[in-house]
């Protein structure tokens, strides 16, 4: 189902500010260097997916998204100061495995490639194609 043109905007305008929130005003070591990649709202606004990624790998990411689902209350609450959204949005706050998949996709791509070079035939040094004289 595609998301109409407001929806869109507000999932974009949540996305930035729950970072913000986030950045300067969360205060639980679980959080580290996060990324808020997207943010997927119900079409009737009651609830919010959002999903988080860490540079720093996926032990950190799962631990920080316990630390935002603990303090989703504060950053909700911190939204409502700044959005005047009706009704706000309830976060559920997920991890984006898509960094992972990725990587994993690449490193399958490097692989075939790699293998298909080694079984290339080589021509030997010196070695002339053949020619019929």
């Amino acid at each position: 189902m595609m998301a109409s043109q407001r929806i869109r905007r507000v999932q974009n305008l949540l996305r930035s500010e729950i970072s913000d929130v986030v950045r300067l005003k969360l205060k639980d070591p679980r959080v580290g260097m996060v990324t808020i990649t997207k943010v997927e709202a119900d079409p009737d606004l009651r609830n919010a997916r959002v999903y988080v990624s860490a540079l720093e790998g996926p032990e950190e990411r799962d631990s920080a998204v316990e630390g935002l689902t603990s303090g989703g209350r504060f950053i909700r609450a911190e939204l409502m100061k700044v959005l005047h959204l009706r009704p706000m949005p309830f976060l559920e706050f997920r991890p984006d495995e898509s960094l992972e998949r990725a990587a994993h996709t690449l490193e399958l791509i490097d692989r075939i490639s790699h293998e298909r070079r080694d079984d290339e035939p080589r021509a030997g040094a010196g070695s002339q194609p053949d020619s019929e004289e």
